[in-house]
């Protein structure tokens, strides 16, 4: 009895395995030529937003800061650190504790990093500060500033809105340029993230 004929095999497994391999491809090319359909990952991954143009620190005269024992203080001192900022009134409320808070703990959580960095708060009046600030943030730079004049570095464009300076935190680069700013009740996680890829990414400073 003669054998029947071998059925034709089905390609269509052949055909799932190759759109399977071709499918990156397509998919790469996709999110670099066609941006609009939302493919592309952002190029940014940090939560700080960075400060465009970044604003070289000042002359000492334009900034016109003062230590608390009165002594002149010029930030540029502290060019080849990555410096951490804030900025409040001598009193010290909750929402300023909770800056220097975060900023001293992203400062000390940096490991064997943890001389790259400088902290420094600007008091924006004259009231004296209290001994238990003092005491818990000994370590950060604190001088006393013109709200005037650091509003016309820090936040040139909402220089004399509620809260333009004592909202956010910022960074300086080695390099003396104002270059991120954090948010108001920033994620402490999320700050000592950013700073960690900073100086993980970062060669100089």
């Amino acid at each position: 009895m003669p054998s029947k004929p071998a059925k034709p095999r089905s390609i269509l497994p052949l055909v799932f395995v190759l759109l399977i391999c071709i499918a990156p491809v397509i998919f790469a090319l996709l999110a670099y030529y066609v941006p609009s359909l939302g493919l592309r990952p952002s190029g940014e991954n940090n939560y700080g937003a960075l400060v465009q143009p970044q604003r070289p620190v000042p002359e000492a005269a334009a900034l016109d800061l003062h230590t608390l024992d009165g002594k002149p203080f010029d930030l540029r001192s502290l060019h080849g650190k990555w410096v951490l900022l804030s900025a409040d009134t001598g009193a010290c409320p909750e929402s300023c504790v909770k800056k220097l808070f975060v900023l001293r703990n992203a400062h000390a959580s940096q490991g064997k990093e943890v001389n790259r960095l400088k902290r420094v708060w600007f008091i924006t009046d004259d009231k004296p500060v209290p001994e238990q600030i003092l005491t818990a943030y000994k370590g950060t730079i604190m001088v006393r500033a013109d709200p005037a004049k650091l509003s016309a570095y820090l936040a040139p464009k909402a220089a004399g809105q509620a809260g333009a300076l004592t909202d956010p935190m910022w960074i300086i680069d080695p390099l003396s340029n104002l270059m991120m700013q954090f948010p108001a009740n920033a994620d402490p996680l999320k700050v000592r993230s950013d700073i960690k890829k900073l100086l993980a990414n970062s060669r100089i400073g």
